[in-house]
């Protein structure tokens, strides 16, 4: 899998080669990201079976996936990833194809997934009529995105 942060205001395209990098303004990061706004050590991206994860590392000024504060996310191609004020899209592909900004990210809760569920038309799959056990979802106990403040009243 190949991965690359491109930046949103211009810039020279950020490559993901390792499996493991840590972002961060000091010099022994493995992408050195040299603005006031970033942590020494801000995050953490993986790549993991197909898989891209951030975490972040408790930075002052956060990490953002599609604007949502995050602890810890997975993306998706054409995410935007703010790390502080740094904006980035993500773009994946596999090893045997080029990287392609076309495709999309699309959010889905439990009652999209459900409808998408019981839409499927194709002989075979979940949705068609057959007895299939669904595992139930259970929530993380600890959220991977930080609660909205309130508003601060003057």
């Amino acid at each position: 899998m190949r991965v690359r942060l491109v930046p949103m205001d211009g810039g020279s395209p950020v490559e993901i080669e390792k499996d493991l990098i840590v972002v961060g303004r000091r010099e022994d990061c493995d992408v050195l990201l040299d603005h006031k706004s970033i942590s020494k050590q801000h995050c953490v991206i993986v790549k993991n079976d197909g898989l891209l994860l951030i975490r972040d590392l408790g930075s002052t000024n956060g990490t953002r996936v599609n604007g949502q504060r995050v602890r810890r996310a997975a993306l998706l191609p054409n995410d935007q990833l703010f790390i502080a004020s740094l904006r980035y899209t993500v773009q994946v592909a596999h090893d045997d194809e080029p990287l392609s900004p076309n495709e999309y990210t699309q959010q889905l809760d439990g009652r999209d997934l459900k409808k998408l569920i019981d839409q499927s038309e194709r002989p075979g799959e979940i949705g068609d009529d057959s007895e299939a056990d669904l595992p139930m979802v259970q929530a993380n106990p600890l959220p991977d995105v930080y609660p909205q403040e309130p508003a601060k009243q003057k």
